[in-house]
């Protein structure tokens, strides 16, 4: 009778909350492994996946207790209080002249490097070189950073027991199929603690999309090809609709008279019309002709505490790559700096680091309670909580700041 109780146990998961502690780990441990047997075999099965790339894969596998946003059978989601992941955290910390100045004197000498490489995959995916090359500055340092995790359990782990389970359990399952095509060289499926491969950091399922062959010779190798690494970042811009021949956006001086709430991609506008508006570039030179009719939009990712921007619809092609604002500001910022010698953002980042993400949580449910869509309380602060404190500071006759402060969590937080 016991041993039928532990075998329902295992398949159904506990009735009751597990928290992640020494003594009912081992407990957790087994249902994984009789979610992999159970669940994910006849998924991978499906997907063409043998038993014996199966079996390789798991081999010695057990669970990462140490990733983040992990949610032990049973028991519930929380919001963290800090970040975890570099693109949510502080601005400031994010453009540290390190990371900024290491990242442009390597893109300019890899730029000479490869120049003929580059100039053929913007011929062919209208990206240009100095994109592709921040991207890959940014992903993995040029391909010089040490991936460390073992993909399988990484992504093992997420699809058993994360807050998107779903998503990396199909990620799981893509890994699998590149395991079997053979695709990786020996002992190379590494990743990040996202379950990210090789220097551009794709996931799986964006290596079985995007990938690309930039040498000719039948391979799309991302582990130790440079050429297929940056083939495989120009494919993969172009395939989410890099608009050729524009720009990613421009810095610019935002008067008091524009609302900090007219912010995010949903409230476009031709950028003479923003420029009809007072806003103007920093440099004191005017939107190029050619953007002036093409569509922009408010980016302000401190809201009035730091930077402001004017951006195209390639920003957000930017953020298709790894869904941060900073993210893809830091790209484009890099990008221009190799390839225009641009210096540092006029506006300065202002001391906006001073809450926990479960407090910005807290504060989000309670605007959702008013009827603003905060894009989900997650904690993160994007456009739609960022524009929507702007717009409760105004219902409020407060002068919009559109940027989480703690003096709104007594107001806000539920």
């Amino acid at each position: 009778m016991r041993l039928l109780i532990l075998l329902l146990g295992l398949a159904m998961g506990p009735l009751t909350p597990l928290p992640a502690t020494a003594q009912n780990r081992a407990q957790v441990e087994a249902q994984f492994q009789n979610w992999l047997s159970q669940t994910l075999w006849p998924r991978a099965k499906a997907k063409g996946v043998s038993r014996a790339t199966f079996n390789a894969a798991f081999d010695g596998i057990r669970l990462n207790w140490d990733l983040p946003d992990l949610v032990p059978p049973g028991s519930r989601a929380q919001t963290p209080k800090r970040q975890r992941q570099a693109e949510f955290g502080a601005p400031d910390k994010y453009f540290n002249r390190g990371s900024v100045n290491g990242a442009t004197a390597t893109g300019r000498k890899l730029a000479r490097q490869y120049a003929q490489t580059l100039a053929r995959v913007e011929r062919a995916t209208g990206v240009p070189g100095h994109i592709i090359l921040a991207i890959w500055g940014r992903e993995s340092s040029y391909g010089r950073v040490a991936i460390p995790h073992n993909v399988f359990e990484v992504l093992g782990t997420k699809g058993f027991m994360s807050t998107r389970a779903e998503y990396f359990t199909d990620e799981l399952i893509a890994a699998l199929q590149i395991a079997q095509a053979g695709h990786a060289p020996s002992g190379a499926m590494k990743s990040s603690w996202a379950g990210a491969l090789g220097q551009p950091q794709f996931m799986p399922s964006s290596f079985l999309k995007y990938a690309a062959d930039g040498n000719g010779d039948g391979r799309a190798d991302i582990w130790r090809s440079e050429v297929d690494t940056l083939a495989s970042i120009g494919n993969y811009l172009a395939r989410h609709g890099w608009v050729k021949g524009r720009d990613w956006g421009f810095e610019v001086r935002v008067p008091a008279s524009v609302s900090c709430t007219l912010e995010g991609p949903d409230q476009g506008r031709t950028i003479n019309r923003w420029a009809a508006m007072g806003i103007t570039r920093v440099n004191g030179k005017a939107f190029p002709a050619h953007e002036q009719r093409g569509q922009g939009f408010l980016l302000m990712p401190a809201g009035r505490n730091g930077p402001a921007f004017i951006v195209t619809p390639n920003f957000y092609v930017l953020k298709d790559y790894n869904m941060s604002d900073l993210y893809a500001l830091f790209v484009g910022h890099v990008g221009d700096r190799i390839a225009y010698g641009m210096g540092d953002f006029e506006g300065r980042w202002g001391n906006v680091d001073r809450m926990y993400r479960s407090d910005i949580a807290a504060m989000q449910r309670g605007l959702e309670g008013m009827g603003h869509d905060v894009g989900g309380a997650d904690g993160l602060p994007g456009f739609k909580t960022r524009r929507s404190i702007g717009r409760w500071q105004e219902a409020r006759g407060q002068r919009a700041t559109c940027f989480p402060e703690p003096g709104m969590k007594a107001a806000l937080a539920r």
